[in-house]
């Protein structure tokens, strides 16, 4: 085998372990924990783009006074959008609840939502999952 050919081998082989477990990373949810919970603030930042859309969510820490940001992933924006669920109906400064699972590191404030309540409205950005915990 020539020194080209074994180098585009073993580029190709690295790749092939390293593009699967980037995507099982960053789509999986492996990272959150297993039981549902439920969070809810003030959006402080929403977008709509792919490959997930986000929140940055401000958490009221009640009788310590103060708050926290929270970053909450959903569901791939066409998903979403199939479930209802699009620019027109979350901005900035509105409230909202979301149900769904935090990270498991309990230093990482870090949530993926499943469904989100927002102007009096819930949607499912998840369909295709289990919920256990209805939306309030």
């Amino acid at each position: 085998m020539t020194k080209s050919a074994l180098s585009l081998t073993l580029a190709a082989a690295a790749a092939a372990i390293v593009v699967p477990a980037t995507l099982a990373a960053h789509h999986g949810w492996g990272w959150t924990q297993d039981e549902e919970s439920r969070i809810s603030g003030q959006i402080v930042s929403i977008s709509f783009g792919n490959p997930h859309m986000q929140v940055q969510l401000r958490r009221e820490l009640g009788g310590f006074g103060g708050s926290e940001i929270w970053n909450v992933d959903l569901s791939p924006p066409i998903v979403a959008e199939r479930s209802g669920f699009g620019p027109d109906h979350a901005a900035a400064g509105d409230e909202a609840i979301i149900t769904g699972h935090r990270a498991r590191d309990m230093d990482v404030r870090a949530f993926k939502g499943e469904t989100i309540t927002v102007r009096g409205q819930t949607f499912n950005v998840y369909p295709q999952r289990e919920i256990t915990l209805q939306p309030e």
